[in-house]
């Protein structure tokens, strides 16, 4: 990516060889910029059939569950998608603490999965353009809290294990097709993902 190139342009441009249907993935630690991004491409997305955006954020079983959401996406979203089958993914409700309601996938539509989580080594042959995003630690930080409030502060160190724990084990870094940085790309004054209960990706 050039100085002048966002990451949403990266991407895009990314696009151009990638078929009619393409699985992107965007991963990066929490406050990078994982949701802005997807967010960006949905709204620039080429072509006539919209991405179906997949979230990990409402899959997280809970401040533990990074490693139950990438389980769930492998064998509930790409494999069965990349098969030709129906997929779906089940959101998980924080107010409630239990599972809620299945989303379908659409197997013929393009697919964006954004949150940390998605570069897992399972996911690499089930994609086609993998995105890592990264941004300063501090800046991080003041996101994370500013998308989702306090809760997030009294959970950062948490969190910021099970990441690290996945982090060593996974190597996401090493399946990334794209390495693009947030800071300055995605301002502020962006419009956050807004929820009720925040979960941390």
């Amino acid at each position: 990516m050039s100085s002048a190139e966002t990451p949403v342009a990266a991407v895009l441009r990314a696009l151009a060889g990638a078929g009619p249907t393409p699985v992107v993935l965007i991963d990066g630690p929490s406050g990078a910029g994982k949701s802005t991004l997807a967010d960006q491409l949905v709204a620039a997305w080429p072509g006539t059939r919209p991405p179906t955006l997949v979230r990990l954020d409402d899959i997280y079983p809970g401040w533990q569950g990074l490693d139950a959401a990438v389980r769930q996406v492998t064998r509930c979203v790409l494999e069965p998608r990349q098969a030709g089958r129906a997929a779906a993914w089940q959101r998980y409700d924080w107010d409630r603490g239990e599972p809620a309601e299945w989303h379908p996938v659409d197997p013929a539509s393009p697919l964006i999965v954004e949150g940390c989580g998605a570069l897992a080594a399972a996911h690499a042959a089930l994609s086609d353009i993998r995105v890592w995003l990264t941004a300063d630690d501090t800046v991080r930080k003041a996101r994370a809290i500013a998308r989702d409030g306090e809760v997030f502060r009294t959970h950062w160190d948490q969190w910021q294990l099970e990441w690290e724990h996945y982090r060593a084990r996974e190597n996401p870094e090493r399946w990334a097709t794209l390495r693009l940085g947030g800071e300055g790309a995605m301002p502020d004054s962006a419009a956050p993902f807004q929820r009720e209960s925040p979960p941390p990706g």
